[in-house]
């Protein structure tokens, strides 16, 4: 699966937008960032919360090193309970991540992800490298139902034995990451999901649309 659109609501549209110039080194034009194949649409939040949106972005496994110096100059990394920085997950993931915060409280997320073709490029990590949004996290009162919905509308698969509050639906390209809404987001564990007014357009799936009305979110695959 890929995200190949996503709609993201912000607190100042130029603010954030500069963020993603400056800090990140991604192209921006006026309200669209590209980040590789995945278009983010920077949209006005009004009175809607802006805090506990998850987003990761692919970087080529043989570049996470470079990718992960390249962040340390721009960011702090986000930590556990144990002050651990640095991820790596094993069996289904076959992975290692970094996270830290965006504007906004965006939680945000560097994945290497080794099954995935790797880079021809050396030496310094620019932000250009990054070849998409590949999770987009999304709350939920049901974890289990949103789960059969998504396979039985989108054909979409977990990428790992889903449990009864986390379901990462999708493959190495692009996940949604389906949570409890009461479940506080990895690692720091303080912070509660949101995904008010969150659009996502994926491809490479069954034609259909997951909605959650309740948390204020749509999915639309076409």
């Amino acid at each position: 699966m890929r995200i190949l659109q996503l709609a993201l609501p912000v607190s100042d549209v130029a603010q954030v937008g500069a963020y993603f110039s400056d800090v990140l080194q991604l192209p921006v034009d006026s309200d669209s960032v590209q980040i590789g194949w995945t278009r983010v649409q920077l949209r006005a939040a009004g009175s809607e919360p802006v805090g506990g949106v998850h987003l990761a972005f692919n970087v080529p496994a043989n570049r996470f090193a470079a990718a992960t110096d390249w962040l340390l100059a721009r960011a702090p990394l986000q930590t556990n309970a144990k002050g651990e920085a640095h991820f790596t997950f094993g069996d289904a993931w076959a992975s290692e991540s970094i996270y830290f915060e965006g504007p906004d409280g965006l939680i945000l997320e560097l994945i290497g992800r080794r099954r995935l073709p790797a880079s021809d490029l050396a030496g310094q990590f620019h932000g250009s490298e990054l070849t998409c949004v590949s999770e987009v996290g999304l709350p939920v009162a049901d974890v289990p139902a949103l789960h059969a919905r998504a396979e039985a509308v989108l054909g979409l698969k977990p990428l790992s034995p889903p449990t009864p509050h986390f379901a990462a639906l999708g493959d190495d390209e692009g996940l949604l990451i389906v949570v409890d809404a009461t479940r506080a987001w990895f690692p720091e564990q303080k912070v509660l999901p949101n995904a008010r007014r969150i659009e996502v357009c994926v491809g490479e799936l069954s034609l259909g649309e997951l909605e959650d009305r309740d948390h204020g979110w749509r999915v639309v695959s076409g």
